[in-house]
């Protein structure tokens, strides 16, 4: 079964992350929610994220500090972070947000369509990704078994060429293993 996508929710307002669990009921997503940036670095050292909706400002570790942190490693470099913020639209902060790697800046009050239609943007794409490595694996295993089999073929048919009857009843040994995959 596939392994279902999270969204981690990062405010130390438990009020606001309440909100955010509310907006996203319904939608593919787990919602993780923690109070801290350093709660949420804790939780990104365990758990994979489709998307990090991140409170610009916090107490102790902000926002911006807990994206760098989030960028700089390099499980987590590729999550995608929504800030969410309450300050006017102060176009200094958004510009902050986006150099710390975030890949929208959005400000209280907003449109929770709007989120929803933005998360679930970036479920599915998380979603597409997991099942594109799925298929890898799967190809990798399937590419691993077929060169698995052409060895005991190949190996066989050394061993009927050097002859001799005992060489036959080896070489048969061999190519019941290839058939049955071993």
């Amino acid at each position: 079964m596939a392994e279902r996508a999270k969204a981690l929710l990062v405010d130390d307002r438990r009020d606001n992350l309440l909100a955010l669990e509310a907006i996203l009921q319904g939608l593919p997503v787990q919602a993780v929610a923690v109070e801290s940036g350093e709660a949420a670095l804790k939780q990104l050292l365990t758990d994979d994220f489709a998307v990090i909706l991140l409170d610009a400002q916090m107490p102790n570790m902000d926002g911006f500090e807990t994206a760098g942190h989030i960028k700089r490693r390099e499980r987590t470099r590729h999550v995608p972070i929504l800030f969410l913020t309450a300050a006017d639209r102060d176009a200094q902060l958004a510009l902050r947000g986006y150099a710390v790697g975030a890949v929208d800046y959005l400000t209280k009050p907003f449109d929770p369509w709007v989120l929803r239609a933005k998360v679930s943007i970036f479920v599915e794409l998380w979603t597409k990704t997991q099942q594109l490595k799925a298929q890898a694996d799967a190809s990798r295993e399937r590419d691993a078994q077929w060169q698995r089999l052409t060895d005991l073929v190949d190996e066989a048919a050394r061993t009927l060429r050097a002859g001799g009857d005992e060489a036959a009843g080896e070489a048969l040994e061999l190519l019941e293993k290839a058939r049955w995959g071993n």
